[in-house]
């Protein structure tokens, strides 16, 4: 891949052009944002990294959207972040004014680019991307089951002891407190989880899982995770510049799958050159697909809310 740039030069934008500084996954980075020198400032300090990390791809920042111009992935972070005690839900009406001025930026200047939703809510707002552009599924896709994944993966490591590389995990739905963990696709090198962890632990990781961000939020007081979802996107990143045909629980809009149309939620997706190339359909149990009903029922509720705010 050529160029990648990233909308929102904060925590998680900064974090994300440096791993994929370091990754080397481009040739080019561009930060974007609406503070006067920051993208700038950021680029400049990335870039005085090179001779330690062995990279030499450029890095640029502006704040002119005609940064955008020859990218063939935008990665999009700008936004409100939640405080303590909000859910992500609570700065809908404030991010999606944002990303409506930013997804029209895109189409003007990179119309042939895919688009990389991690603002949130991150399902709410890629849908809204999805339908602001009308451009195929496969260009527009968000990060929310990547990082839920790897944090359930280092509570099921924290808790039996085993290296995390061998943990695989699977979250599905929504990107908030509804999200899915699903245990019976969870499994230690191919073994699962239900082997080594009590169904009442199991159950304590879930509840963990949903609220991994909120819990550093409340620790840090000043600031959401911006390190593991920095990886997270780096690692979607990776798959598609990799043509890895990586399988990955992605923010995707559904077209029949799951029984669901019309919404964008957290399914298990083959990312590869093409993007989102598919969409993989799990045979859900009775209470999955009771607790998948539910947090798709919380995700309408924020398409909704999102349809009666006075928006062009």
């Amino acid at each position: 891949m050529n160029k990648i740039t990233i909308i929102g030069a904060g925590r998680v934008g900064e974090t994300t052009a440096q791993i994929l500084a370091e990754e080397e996954l481009c040739r080019e980075i561009a930060l974007m944002d609406v503070r006067e020198g920051v993208p700038e400032g950021i680029a400049l300090d990335i870039l005085q990294m090179a001779p330690f990390f062995e990279f030499d791809c450029a890095i640029s920042g502006s704040n002119d959207p005609q940064i955008l111009r020859d990218s063939n992935l935008v990665i999009v972070t700008a936004g409100l972040p939640r405080k303590p005690g909000m859910s992500r839900s609570d700065v809908l009406e404030a991010n999606v004014r944002i990303i409506d001025g930013v997804t029209d930026q895109i189409m003007q200047y990179a119309p042939d680019a895919m688009v990389l939703i991690v603002s949130n809510p991150v399902d709410t707002l890629t849908y809204r991307v999805a339908q602001r552009t009308g451009w195929d599924r496969s260009r527009i896709f968000g990060q929310a089951g990547v990082l839920d994944a790897s944090r359930m993966a280092s509570f099921i490591a924290q808790e039996t002891g085993f290296s995390a590389l061998d943990i695989t995990t699977m979250v599905l739905g929504g990107h908030g407190d509804t999200m899915v963990p699903v245990p019976r696709f969870c499994t230690i090198n191919g073994i699962p989880i239900s082997h080594f962890i009590s169904a009442e632990r199991i159950e304590a990781i879930m509840e963990r899982t949903r609220q991994g961000g909120a819990e550093i939020l409340a620790l840090r007081k000043n600031s959401s995770a911006y390190d593991a979802p920095g990886a997270a996107v780096a690692a979607m990143v990776d798959a598609i510049v990799n043509n890895r045909r990586r399988l990955l629980s992605c923010v995707a809009l559904l077209e029949g799958e799951y029984g669901e149309s019309d919404i964008a939620m957290g399914v298990p997706c083959v990312l590869g050159e093409r993007g989102m190339e598919s969409i993989v359909e799990l045979d859900l149990n009775p209470r999955e697909r009771a607790d998948f009903d539910r947090s798709t029922s919380a995700v309408r509720a924020d398409i909704e809310r999102l349809r009666s705010l006075s928006l062009p």
